[in-house]
């Protein structure tokens, strides 16, 4: 039996269409591409429009990514330095 691919799933905070949040987006979707082809998926929160549920997560800023699988990771950012980001997701 092989062993099956690695899924990642991400929860990324953001606030609106703030350019923090903005970045952050484009960034993970571009390592996420970049590293991890198809084998992913991205639930974005928005702060503006569940403030309740963030503030229930836990979330104190944002832009703020949670790596749920297939370990946990929590990272504040906008993720533009890339080697820090590549290095806490684990992709390379």
């Amino acid at each position: 039996m092989m062993d099956e691919p690695l899924y990642h799933r991400y929860r990324l905070y953001v606030a609106g269409d703030a350019p923090n949040s903005l970045r952050a987006r484009h960034n993970l979707e571009r390592l996420c591409r970049r590293y991890l082809g198809d084998a992913y998926a991205i639930e974005v929160v928005d702060a503006l429009n569940e403030p309740q549920r963030v503030l229930e997560e836990g979330v104190l800023v944002t832009p703020f990514l949670v790596q749920l699988e297939p370990w946990t990771v929590r990272l504040a950012g906008d993720l533009s330095d890339e080697a820090a980001a590549i290095a806490l997701m684990r992709l390379a």
